[in-house]
């Protein structure tokens, strides 16, 4: 391993370190509230230090949305190159997001973002590139999926919908955090293969 890229890594795993302290305060005081001396702190680092890797709290919300979509892009790709069908593999992997979503610490952060969202620009600027790529991402796996003549416009409108139902389930993470969530999958199944298999809407 040379120098640059122990060097490289060292600083990979710095960021990293910052990331997760600053999604801690996040979860405790919402972005809004955490200042960068209390991410400083939470991440055993001084003030200065946090900003040698990230310029403002944007960049690291930036980091924290960059992290979730490589996640996301690592999913589709799973799904796509994987053994099953592409809806199978969709509906096995129901259980797995359900229990992902429901879990109050990745709800509550990714409702923080959200919020930050809604009263700061740069964070909506931020997340709205990470969903069209998402939103990119899922319409490339929906072509292996859907009917035949189901065209753009009613590809894009379930592919919102499948996002409604995933995306709600963090809300519902918050607010009802004992749902049985193993029945919840079996549902969340039917629904998705409903929705990803009927027939196209006639206009």
């Amino acid at each position: 391993m040379t120098e640059s890229t122990v060097k490289r890594s060292d600083a990979e795993s710095r960021r990293q370190q910052i990331v997760d302290a600053a999604s801690a305060c996040a979860r405790r005081s919402g972005f809004h509230g955490a200042s960068m001396a209390e991410i400083a702190q939470a991440a055993g680092l001084s003030v200065g230090q946090i900003y040698r890797y990230f310029d403002n709290k944007e960049a690291i919300i930036a980091a924290i949305v960059a992290r979730d979509t490589g996640e996301m892009r690592d999913k589709f790709l799973e799904l796509q190159g994987g053994p099953q069908p592409v809806l199978d593999a969709i509906l096995t992997k129901c259980a797995t997001a359900v229990s992902d979503l429901y879990d109050p610490n990745r709800a509550a952060l990714m409702l923080e973002v959200v919020a930050e969202a809604a009263r700061n620009p740069t964070v909506a600027a931020i997340l709205r590139d990470a969903d069209a790529e998402e939103r990119q991402m899922q319409q490339d796996l929906l072509k292996h999926v859907l009917p035949v003549g189901c065209d753009e416009r009613e590809s894009q409108a379930r592919g919102e919908v499948l996002s409604m139902l995933f995306e709600g389930m963090s809300v519902r993470g918050v607010n009802n955090p004992d749902s049985d969530r193993e029945a919840i999958a079996r549902v969340l199944q039917s629904v998705i293969r409903h929705l990803l298999s009927a027939p196209c809407v006639e206009r």
